[in-house]
């Protein structure tokens, strides 16, 4: 297998990794440049040590752009580096999320405290309640008027549904973080694979083109050799 020795570490590796120095993006050839002077656009390079510089220069752009790396910028950098999906840590942050039994279980009190049908219910309860006190039991009952104790009733009941409905949403607005990291963090992944894509797309569009001026450099000189070969003919 024809092999060819980088510029940088003197290793060798197969000629299919090589690319020149001219074929690298200019914000990174600079980085390359700074680390090692005697890197030019003729030096070699291959692809897995050209990745390790594409990296720097993700690293570099987002510290010019934040001022300082976060812990989400941090994974998206190690997720592009392993080639892992974002989607997955999603999976386990919605697991972490989830809760014990009591916050789930405020959450089902919660969603049937908000609906159409604890009204409705809430509503017949009280009208059988106040009905019955005063037509069936002749305002004599258990709770006579001004219903002293369905009013002790719905402030135990109130004052209990509120904790437990703060607490849910206090799980929604937790849920709601979550999603929003989740979003920036795949907004900037993709934005970064962008950058990342240009620069494979313009060394593809580069090495094209040398491959189209090696074709052409052969055939000029068939060209010649047959020109030569013709010329020797007439001779």
């Amino acid at each position: 297998m024809e092999t060819f020795k980088s510029s940088l570490s003197q290793t060798e590796f197969p000629i299919t990794e090589m690319i020149l120095g001219k074929a690298i993006r200019t914000s990174v050839y600079n980085i390359i440049k700074s680390e090692h002077p005697k890197f030019t656009k003729h030096s070699t390079i291959s692809i897995s040590e050209l990745n390790h510089y594409r990296q720097r220069y993700l690293e570099s752009y987002l510290l010019n752009e934040a001022g300082e790396l976060t812990k989400l910028e941090e994974d998206v950098l190690d997720s592009i580096e392993k080639q892992e999906l974002i989607s997955a840590s999603t999976l386990v942050d919605n697991d972490q999320i989830a809760g014990n039994y009591g916050q789930r279980l405020a959450d089902r009190v919660a969603s049937f405290g908000g609906s159409w049908k604890f009204i409705i219910i809430f509503s017949v309860l009280i009208f059988i309640w106040i009905s019955g006190n005063i037509i069936l039991l002749a305002d004599k009952g258990f709770d006579p008027y001004p219903f002293i104790l369905l009013n002790l009733i719905l402030s135990c009941l109130a004052a209990l549904q509120a904790p437990v409905i703060m607490m849910s949403q206090n799980r929604q607005e937790e849920k709601d973080r979550q999603r929003a990291k989740m979003d920036y963090m795949v907004n900037l992944k993709a934005e970064l694979e962008i950058r990342t894509l240009h620069e494979k797309l313009d060394h593809l569009i580069i090495h094209q083109q040398q491959e189209l001026l090696n074709i052409q450099q052969l055939q000029v000189e068939m060209m010649n050799d047959i020109m030569k070969q013709i010329s020797a003919q007439k001779k």
